[in-house]
């Protein structure tokens, strides 16, 4: 199977270059899956019915959350109804919405989603550990889901590099969200399992991790209440993952970084072209 993640989408821009651009990356690499990060996608801030519709209509099969979950009250409503768009499965029971699904594609395989926070420097949510290993117990790799993508929305890198190898050999990818930078760390594991420790941001990258530059400098250097935050309005780049897996196993094979746009290097699974 052929897997596509992307990072977190940052505002306007981030949407904008996945409305314009994941159509045709769908195509051009015969994508069988991909999921996104959404929950900055709302003007930074969670994300909207509205929003999540033009995620899934470009391409995505599946849109992750994260901290930001709730900052639009509406998603409180909306996610009920929308079995595509995933919360963190480590929130405490009782919250609205699912944390993991197995996705149907477009190609006949089927896809566990894996929505998880961290707990290092974040709310004190249940066990990630563990949420995630009852999923995959109920649903295992190459039984049930021919791939399982898990989306560790978590700010501290040992904690997702932790879960990759607590996981390894058992899904088919393991990717950190939330930091929006890119990391140089894109692998597949001893056991099988692709992993990168955060897969960037869909957003404009002259910025302060998607927001505008002038604000986010003055909070540091003045240290008073301000205005707002407001995402950066340049062009966005598209960043995250590819992912090829064995169709026997479930498990990655080869892996690469996807970088379009501009600030950053480009790059992108040239084994697929």
């Amino acid at each position: 199977m052929r897997l596509l993640f992307l990072g977190d989408i940052v505002g306007r821009p981030g949407r904008n270059a996945v409305i314009e651009r994941l159509p045709g990356l769908r195509e051009r690499w015969k994508l069988d899956c991909v999921v996104i990060n959404g929950e900055n996608a709302a003007g930074g801030f969670g994300i909207t019915e509205a929003i999540c519709d033009e995620v899934l209509s470009a391409g995505a099969d599946a849109v992750t959350l994260g901290n930001h979950s709730w900052d639009q009250r509406e998603t409180l409503v909306f996610i009920e109804r929308q079995p595509r768009l995933l919360r963190p499965v480590n929130f405490p029971a009782g919250t609205p919405g699912r944390g993991a699904n197995l996705i149907d594609t477009v190609s006949g395989k089927r896809v566990l989603v894996i929505n998880v926070m961290g707990r290092l420097y974040m709310d004190a949510l249940d066990d990630p550990f563990a949420a995630v290993d009852r999923e995959i117990e109920a649903c295992p790799l190459a039984q049930v889901a021919d791939a399982i993508i898990v989306d560790v929305h978590a700010e501290a890198t040992s904690e997702k590099e932790a879960m990759g190898h607590h996981l390894d050999g058992r899904v088919s990818l393991v990717v950190g969200t939330h930091t929006h930078v890119p990391t140089a760390d894109h692998r597949v594991l001893a056991h099988g399992t692709a992993y990168m420790s955060d897969a960037g941001m869909c957003g404009d990258y002259d910025s302060v991790l998607g927001m505008q530059k002038e604000e986010s400098i003055r909070r540091f250097l003045q240290k008073t209440p301000g205005p707002r935050m407001e995402p950066a309005l340049g062009e966005g780049t598209l960043s995250g993952i590819a992912v090829e897996t064995d169709d026997r196993t479930g498990l990655a094979v080869r892996v690469a970084a996807l970088r379009l746009g501009p600030h950053l290097e480009e790059s992108w699974p040239r084994f697929w072209d």
